[in-house]
């Protein structure tokens, strides 16, 4: 993992983007950086590291990852407002695309994060709808292809991406 492209879509080697971050030896210094690297830990199913950045408040029990089929294939993060390293709150917008059951979907979060004593903390989201791409819309994975020319296509619908979306 450490020399592959970080899965949060930087086009960074994991080991200098996201990878700190997991292992613990540094904590993301933006709510923008927190956000990439959770993220990542899905992609990982990485639950000790979600639940240690979840907010208290809000934290959930289990993530249930157990029976989780979910393949996580793409981050495209739309805007973000705040969340700096002087700032305590911060909110970024983001699709994720992903693959569940042999079917590719997407859904699009507007997080919110706070910073408590100097560390940075996701607090909730609102999941807004996605609706699917037309077939000559870009495709979701982030190659750059229209959608029936890439995942929208039944050939091509059931192989692996074979990168991360920026």
């Amino acid at each position: 993992m450490e020399n592959r492209l970080c899965p949060c879509g930087s086009l960074m080697l994991s080991s200098e983007c996201c990878g700190p971050f997991l292992s613990g030896s540094l904590k993301p210094k933006t709510a923008l950086d927190l956000m990439r690297s959770r993220y990542t830990a899905y992609h990982l199913k990485n639950g000790a590291y979600l639940l240690k950045t979840w907010h208290q408040s809000t934290c959930p029990v289990d993530l249930g990852f157990r029976d989780d089929d979910t393949e996580w294939v793409g981050l495209n993060v739309v805007w973000y407002e705040a969340g700096g390293i002087k700032d305590s709150e911060g909110v970024v917008e983001f699709i994720a695309s992903y693959r569940q059951g042999g079917v590719l979907l997407r859904f699009r979060e507007c997080s919110r994060f706070l910073k408590e004593l100097g560390e940075w903390f996701y607090l909730d989201g609102i999941v807004r709808s996605e609706p699917n791409p037309g077939r000559n819309d870009p495709c979701w994975c982030g190659s750059g292809r229209k959608y029936k020319k890439c995942c929208g296509s039944p050939v091509i619908a059931n192989e692996k991406p074979t990168r991360s979306s920026p």
